[in-house]
């Protein structure tokens, strides 16, 4: 991996979320911080329920925190505005997700085309279908999701994920839903894809195996994060 200690992609200060749970209020994140440099992937672990996807989405922006500030590609999220927070993602943050999230009436070029051409790529086909490729699906381009099998949805979203070059890619549960072979094929190109590309790579898992191939691993239990040495 490139020297980046001196480059922080990804920052959280003291989070906290609570949300209504009946008549109670319920925390989910108990001040937590963490300190991401450029080019690291990291993987939390952690129990259903532990607050990991919570994690997950306040780090992407998707949600705010009760408390507490993240800092994403160097800009600060609070006081943002979701379209502003939008406009921090896609100049640089990509996702995968357990259920693929592929657009069911695009095949499976369209929907690697599609972040190409919303950002005005003028040869958007010609790159998708090089994304294509490299994932292992140069016979699958006019295929619809489903008429691809699970591993094969989960490398088209691979593919689109990695179409816009994003500096930062959050992955929730990507092998969660694949079987252990499978998984382990998609976990490799993965990996394979994020150090080409120097992005920093932010995943959520349960697979303790796929976690340990992440330069840090961090672990949530009952809305606290700590360092797994």
């Amino acid at each position: 991996m490139p020297d980046n200690t001196d480059i922080t992609s990804l920052s959280a200060d003291h989070l906290v979320k609570t949300v209504r749970s009946g008549e109670e209020p319920l925390t989910i994140l108990k001040g937590v911080s963490l300190h991401i440099k450029r080019g690291e992937s990291v993987a939390i672990v952690g129990a259903s329920g532990s607050g990991k996807s919570t994690l997950l989405g306040i780090l992407a922006g998707l949600d705010l925190p009760t408390e507490g500030e993240v800092t994403l590609l160097e800009q600060p999220m609070s006081g943002l505005n979701e379209d502003q927070r939008a406009a921090i993602r896609a100049g640089g943050v990509a996702f995968v997700f357990q259920n693929f999230h592929l657009l069911q009436g695009l095949t499976a070029l369209e929907n690697v085309m599609l972040p190409l051409e919303i950002v005005g790529k003028k040869n958007a086909d010609k790159e998708a279908t090089g994304l294509l490729h490299s994932v292992g699906l140069a016979d699958r381009l006019a295929h619809y999701p489903s008429q691809l099998s699970g591993g094969e949805q989960q490398r088209v979203a691979l593919a689109r994920a990695f179409a816009g070059q994003p500096e930062i890619l959050f992955a929730d549960e990507p092998t969660g839903n694949l079987d252990r072979a499978t998984g382990e094929q998609v976990e490799s190109l993965l990996f394979r894809l994020n150090e080409e590309s120097s992005t920093t790579l932010v995943l959520v898992t349960h697979d303790d195996r796929l976690a340990q191939r992440c330069d840090r691993r961090l672990k949530m239990a009952d809305g606290v994060l700590e360092e797994i040495a």
